[in-house]
């Protein structure tokens, strides 16, 4: 414990004098040195955000979490802090401006997500009942809801009666999503809810067929389920999402893809994308059954934290939040 206290203190110290030698060669710092040499996205922005939280300045430390009106003072008086004229060094002024507005917006995307899940679902709330029936209304376009509390819910993957009941771990943040994603790309949001209530069909050879009676041959084709209840499934993908977002796994793709601050449509075409790429990694992987389930999914995490650990890596990276719904569509061909 001990060794490892002078080591964070040594490389600490060597790390400042390391700084120093490099203003004095370059006769930058290393602000300057990160927005020169490194280009836009999360690789810059993610330096930007290091150097920033680690410095022995106040004024560089509170910087990340400014208001975001406060951005555009917040860069001045660091320019005046490092003694960097702006009339010389233009562009430096533009490309901190950049990176604090992916900064501080993407702790406020946090904060704005942390609040929709701590709202519970409340049925005697119309807009949160709304929101619900306009799920059904997108998923089941061409089947009427008999009623509130009815047993078609578990038609679209719900686990009872009244879904209300299952919004319990994300709250209100499951139901936004869930319906985001009915919404903005409803062609593929039912299909994979049309998957998800079929089996697999195995391919059986004319051998095989030969030795089953016809009973015996479609309980064969039909004995590996794909099936998995669509709501339920997109409520554990929202958690997913949530725990890349606080992590900080997602600022990766949110600083390559969001020329700014990221926003709340960020994080849910992020959520489609997740939930379009687990439906296929499910398929691929084969499960014999449901009970596979937290294997899968834990299987499904670990590859999309590998592809997070690239900074170049963008996982949907033609979507713009302002665009149409056919932007999602767009980005998984």
């Amino acid at each position: 414990m001990l060794f490892q206290v002078c080591l964070y203190f040594y490389c600490k110290f060597l790390w400042r004098c390391l700084k120093f030698v490099m203003r004095k060669l370059t006769g930058r710092c290393e602000l300057q040195r990160i927005c020169y040499s490194t280009k836009p996205g999360a690789s810059r922005t993610m330096k930007i955000e290091t150097s920033l939280r680690d410095s022995k300045s106040k004024l560089l430390q509170t910087s990340v979490s400014v208001h975001p009106d406060a951005i555009e003072k917040t860069i001045e008086d660091i320019m005046e802090l490092k003694k960097i004229n702006p009339d010389i060094n233009p562009q430096l002024g533009i490309s901190l401006q950049a990176c604090l507005l992916q900064i501080v917006g993407y702790r406020n995307l946090i904060a704005d997500v942390e609040k929709l899940r701590r709202e519970p679902y409340d049925s005697d709330n119309p807009q949160h009942e709304e929101m619900l029936l306009k799920l059904w209304k997108f998923l089941k376009p061409n089947t009427p809801l008999e009623s509130r509390i009815s047993k078609q819910w578990c038609e679209i993957g719900f686990q009872g009666d009244d879904p209300k009941t299952d919004f319990r771990g994300m709250g209100l943040l499951g139901l936004y999503n869930l319906q985001y994603f009915a919404e903005r790309d409803a062609a593929a949001a039912q299909q994979v809810l049309s998957d998800s209530l079929h089996p697999k069909c195995r391919d059986i050879s004319k051998e095989e067929t030969s030795k089953f009676s016809k009973a015996e041959w479609e309980k064969k084709r039909m004995d590996k389920a794909i099936g998995y209840s669509f709501a339920i499934v997109g409520i554990n993908i929202t958690d997913l999402a949530y725990n890349l977002l606080v992590s900080g796994a997602l600022k990766t793709h949110f600083y390559n893809i969001a020329p700014e601050a990221p926003t709340l449509s960020h994080f849910q075409q992020t959520f489609c994308y997740l939930m379009h790429e687990f439906h296929k990694f499910w398929i691929e992987e084969d499960p014999t059954d449901i009970m596979e389930f937290n294997r899968v999914r834990e299987k499904f995490r670990k590859r999309i934290i590998k592809q997070l650990r690239n900074p170049d890596m963008a996982l949907c990276p033609h979507f713009a939040a302002s665009e149409g719904p056919s932007s999602y569509t767009e980005c998984t061909q």
